[in-house]
């Protein structure tokens, strides 16, 4: 019976063959089966070669197997198949390496806060979900390098976010962000204690210059996707004539949002709310095409960009946002949008989201967010247990 080991040689691994006896001119069937295997001839009947020789052979053997591996590393980082194979590189890559990945949809926290509230991790995760092939970046402002290193340890939803294979959380540096493009020397000249409108402002400046050097989806923090984007490069239609910066997507390097950044300096005024932000975007949109009133539930066309219908993400509109925290009696399919905007800088936090509330927000969480869904109502679960104090 044939058994093959693996044998160390002086010269390199391979497999230990059996006895080769010669039969005239023939070999055994048994050497050549190994010969066939290993593609090597027998032993026996091999020419020596030269200690040079042989060293120089496993050197090329070497070299081959390097350059082999770094082409198929890169063919991973590549594919989505990053996401599967390689779960420890979460934790190593930067964000230029997940950035470069492509397609990326970008989240930014432009506050100091280090622990995202519910509604941030539900648009985090909703969108994970739904864009399960692409990279999902949370860019945190209050967060350093330092504290990046004790995330799943100290802020519950780090950990909670984190253990989702495609979601990246980033320190954001502005300076670098702003790094050549129109926007380095507003951000250097700009003292943002004196701005009154900072955290947006920077968000509006910031979200501007991700796009337009890696491409990819921007979505605020109070968006919950539902389903995905098929357009590519796309301005969302908040009403009629009027486009928000909430949420818009571009290849790199597009020309519409070069002229966006160069309009933001050249018509920067802090102290009017959304100057940079939906004003921005719509004068921009309208300098391109002339902009109508939408019919129904079709999307308009501009040049190259889509001008997504309001239903697509806005089917509530800011007058009534707080609609999203009521019962409804029969809760709407949202059928003709892609992601749904909750209106928080109109809530203000002050409604959230209630554990067996039936709200239409609570429904969406079930839905969309499970894994936050979920957490919410452990948290609710420990607020409700009672204290030392209250024991008798």
């Amino acid at each position: 019976m044939l058994q093959t080991v693996w044998v160390s040689s002086p010269g390199s691994w391979a497999l230990q063959e059996p006895d080769c006896p010669h039969q005239g001119k023939k070999k055994s069937w048994k050497c050549r089966f190994v010969r066939t295997i290993i593609q090597h001839p027998c032993r026996r009947h091999a020419p020596k070669r030269s200690r040079k020789a042989r060293m120089l052979r496993k050197i090329q053997i070497c070299l081959c197997f390097c350059f082999v591996s770094g082409i198929l590393y890169e063919i991973s980082l590549l594919s989505s198949c990053v996401f599967s194979y390689l779960p420890m590189a979460q934790h190593y890559l930067t964000p230029e390496q997940v950035l470069n990945l492509g397609k990326s949809i970008i989240f930014l926290e432009t506050t100091e806060r280090l622990e995202p509230p519910p509604l941030v991790s539900c648009s985090v995760e909703s969108a994970a979900r739904i864009y399960q092939d692409r990279p999902i970046i949370l860019f945190m402002r209050g967060l350093t390098n330092e504290t990046a290193l004790d995330l799943n340890t100290s802020y519950a939803a780090f950990s909670l976010l984190s253990s989702m294979k495609n979601v990246f959380i980033f320190p954001l540096q502005m300076e670098t962000v702003f790094q050549e493009t129109p926007l380095l020397q507003w951000y250097n000249e700009v003292v943002p204690e004196q701005e009154k409108n900072w955290v947006h402002v920077s968000s509006d400046a910031s979200r501007l210059a991700l796009i337009w050097k890696y491409g990819g989806i921007y979505m605020d923090t109070d968006v919950i996707s539902i389903r995905p984007i098929p357009q590519e490069s796309f301005l969302a239609a908040q009403k009629s004539r009027f486009s928000s910066n909430g949420i818009f997507g571009f290849p790199a390097r597009h020309k519409f949002i070069w002229d966006c950044m160069e309009n933001f300096v050249l018509k920067y005024n802090g102290n009017i709310w959304g100057n940079q932000g939906p004003f921005l975007m719509t004068r921009m949109l309208k300098t391109l095409c002339n902009l109508t009133d939408f019919q129904g539930t079709e999307d308009h066309s501009c040049q190259n960009i889509s001008f997504l219908n309001p239903q697509r993400f806005y089917p509530i509109p800011y007058p009534a946002w707080s609609r999203y925290y009521q019962v409804w009696d029969k809760s709407p399919n949202f059928s003709h949008s892609y992601a749904l905007h909750l209106w928080n800088f109109m809530n203000r936090n002050r409604k959230v989201v209630v554990a067996g509330s039936n709200t239409l927000a609570e429904k969406l969480y079930k839905t969309y967010c499970p894994t936050t869904y979920e957490d919410l109502i452990q948290n609710a679960k420990h607020r409700d247990l009672p204290g030392p104090e209250d024991v008798e």
